[in-house]
């Protein structure tokens, strides 16, 4: 799904961020669980495949199916936004429909109650399309943009934007090391399908994970499923993963698109008119690196980075973007009002602040202008706070 990384139906998420970036490269400890129902593999061997089979040439085998995503992070309640918001991917369940045939060759449909968003990716050529607002947007794609703006948006853990398994099995594969725990299942089973679990799962107590299950399809090695589990939860914390697969190569039709009588229809060139100030963002993101800093290592690493609460409110009433130039989105100020009141005063040697907790993530906002995120406890952001 790399062609559709323009596609803007989010911004990075916290609780999404920090949980990837706790797994890094090496070795791994390897255990089977029940009564085998696919051949036993260690879990260096599923590593490989995953890895192989996720960035082979030619990419991953022809298919098509539904995901469904289900977040149970434990935020306090939210602003209500319109439909397409990134916001409603916070919480609840949403389902997404995939027709892949190749590299070049995607389908991606994120149904609602009333309407339906497409995006259609046919070669150098790519649609978008929204229901609710009669709006086609055709979008060619300029030679080398993919891997600009691949470049550009690429980062280390899982994002809410990462609509498919593959997605963020890729990003969590990518970083497994001596902080990390790994065990193989090899009696579990997702969409109908036989699927071995790699299971990894923080040595350091101090991480708010208590693991996460990684389901490769027994045959083709794609990543099914991932889940993520807070400690002290029976149910999974965030999921995303096939209800429905088939591994064969979806109909052609399925690749094309002709925009509905009366729909209007606009036309962009990726990587002029949607890359302009891909140079400003790209200094801003220098800036903001030069200035934010880690703290710890592993699953309890802590970023933290220059923040107050004018800089959020800041940006009201700039709603994400979509390739039709429509736009959704909640008041930014408004958010920050409504998770704030279930904030915890807290103070300390470094001064004080105020501290919330999901299942998955905490988070710092201090004072003296810092905002600390990590999926670690209290005790230890606080102690992050007092680290200079």
């Amino acid at each position: 799904m790399r062609r559709g990384t323009f596609v803007r139906w989010g911004v990075p998420i916290a609780a999404a961020a920090v949980i990837g970036a706790a797994i890094g490269a090496g070795p791994v400890i390897a255990a089977v669980s029940g009564d085998p129902v696919l051949p036993e593999r260690s879990a260096q061997q599923l590593l490989a495949d995953a890895v192989a089979a996720t960035g082979k040439e030619g990419g991953i085998p022809p298919m098509s199916g539904t995901v469904q995503q289900t977040a149970s992070l434990g935020l306090p309640a939210l602003p209500q936004t319109g439909e397409a918001s990134p916001l409603n991917l916070l919480s609840g369940s949403h389902e997404v429909k995939v027709w892949y045939g190749a590299k070049d060759k995607l389908r991606v449909a994120m149904p609602t109650q009333l309407n339906e968003t497409n995006l259609i990716v046919n070669g150098d050529q790519a649609w978008y399309w929204e229901s609710a607002t009669n709006t086609a947007t055709k979008v060619s794609i300029k030679a080398g943009t993919e891997a600009g703006m691949a470049q550009e948006h690429k980062l280390p853990t899982p994002q809410p934007t990462d609509l498919t398994p593959q997605q963020v099995a890729e990003r969590l594969l990518a970083n497994v090391d001596q902080h990390t725990a790994v065990r193989v299942i090899n009696t579990a089973e997702v969409a109908g399908r036989p699927v071995y679990q790699l299971v990894l799962a923080p040595k350091d107590a101090g991480s708010l994970v208590q693991e996460i299950r990684i389901a490769l399809d027994g045959e083709t090695y794609v990543p099914l499923q991932v889940q993520v589990y807070a400690k002290e939860s029976a149910e999974p914390a965030f999921q995303v993963g096939f209800t429905q697969v088939t591994f064969t190569p979806p109909a052609a039709e399925n690749f094309t698109f002709t925009p509905p009588a009366g729909a209007k229809v606009e036309e962009k060139t990726l990587g002029t008119d949607l890359g302009q100030g891909a140079e400003q963002r790209a200094e801003h993101a220098k800036d903001v690196a030069g200035q934010a800093k880690v703290v710890g290592q592993g699953w309890t690493t802590v970023a933290v980075v220059p923040f107050s609460l004018s800089d959020l409110a800041g940006g009201a009433g700039d709603k994400t973007a979509t390739p039709s130039g429509s736009r959704q989105g909640a008041d930014p100020s408004a958010l920050a009002d409504s998770v704030l009141k279930s904030a915890t005063p807290v103070s300390g040697t470094w001064g004080s602040g105020k501290l919330i907790k999901t299942k998955l993530v905490t988070a710092l906002l201090t004072d003296d202008g810092r905002l600390l995120v990590g999926a670690v406890t209290p005790e230890e952001i606080v102690k992050a706070a007092g680290t200079k």
